[in-house]
């Protein structure tokens, strides 16, 4: 099983290279840092410098908005990186949350995520795309092709990810229902691109909260991510939608509050990994074995103001007791 993990702009970005290096000698296959423009630290700049002090972590920005980085920018920044670290970079991308608020601009949309997904694959394939009536291409081109992954929260983006994209970051849980009628989505765009999903690669995100008691970990869906904003429907309200394909009923706008501690329990080992390491080791081989899972991006949960807190606890975690007995899939 190949598990990658979430890593912030949390520290200066020397400190930030030097923690990814720590990933990678915990065991890790992947790190993907968060594309926050508005934290003063860049994620491309800290993506060269990890890819200088790794040898062998697939490196990404999770994720890139084409509303705050043009899709010419983002491809030559995908080919940079590709020069400093061979083989192990890949481009994700997505409407965007924190980011795009940053510039006081709204999500892209459905359209705007299909031209630009069209518009990267072209321009890292080496062929023209016309910008308004401007023809551009990039002068360099890497050895092999760069894959263009598309984080697909809500099912139309899954499916367009499924029609347009080299792959997906998925975020709908780990219930094997879910999983089910997400790759149902991917599916279903795939035929009306008239395309295959042969090589077609998934990743599945999976929010992690580590705790010493499972009662504690299982908080975190009668908590608050922001004032007016339940860490629910964070970073979307799709959420929602694959919990309720797993068989939950949920109102639109769940107050936490009003969820039971039951009604949390169940949504926990239904969406993600709560609780001490060995149950999230559980919880990992029992969705690659129910759900047939093999590719996870542990996505550490968080509040607003915990966003930047560097995942120390994890990476330790992982090292001593996750990876040790977690199966080995080969990239």
């Amino acid at each position: 099983m190949q598990v990658d993990i979430r890593v912030p702009v949390g520290l200066p970005i020397p400190e930030v290279a030097d923690f990814i290096a720590r990933c990678e000698d915990a065991g890790f296959d992947g790190v993907g840092v968060h594309d926050h423009p508005h934290s003063g630290r860049d994620v491309y700049v800290t993506l060269a410098l990890a890819a200088q002090r790794t040898r062998r972590l697939r490196l990404y920005p999770a994720t890139s908005s084409p509303v705050v980085r043009h899709p010419l920018v983002l491809a030559s920044l995908a080919h940079s990186l590709d020069e400093i670290a061979p083989g192990r970079i890949c481009l994700t991308v997505a409407p965007g949350f924190l980011a795009v608020r940053s510039i006081g601009q709204p999500r892209a949309s459905l359209a705007t995520m299909r031209e630009a997904v069209l518009d990267l694959r072209r321009l890292l394939a080496g062929e023209p795309v016309a910008f308004g009536s401007t023809p551009s291409r990039l002068r360099n081109l890497s050895d092999r092709r760069i894959p263009v992954y598309l984080l697909a929260a809500g099912p139309r983006m899954v499916e367009l990810a499924g029609e347009v994209a080299d792959g997906a970051l998925l975020l709908v849980g780990l219930h094997a229902r879910a999983v089910a009628a997400a790759r149902q989505h991917l599916e279903a765009g795939a035929r009306r691109a008239g395309r295959s999903l042969s090589g077609f690669h998934t990743i599945f995100i999976v929010p992690i909260a580590l705790e010493e008691s499972l009662e504690a970990a299982r908080r975190w869906p009668q908590r608050w991510f922001a004032p007016g904003h339940a860490w629910l429907t964070y970073p979307s309200a799709s959420n929602l939608y694959w919990l309720r394909q797993a068989g939950f009923t949920l109102p639109d706008e769940p107050a936490p509050e009003t969820i039971s501690d039951e009604l949390a329990a169940r949504i926990c080992d239904a969406f993600g990994l709560f609780g001490p390491p060995e149950r999230c080791l559980e919880g990992l081989l029992q969705a690659r074995e129910e759900a047939g899972v093999e590719h996870v991006f542990l996505f550490p949960a968080h509040t607003l103001e915990g966003g930047y807190d560097m995942p120390v606890r994890e990476v330790e975690a992982f090292a001593r007791i996750i990876r040790p007995r977690l199966p080995r899939t080969l990239p």
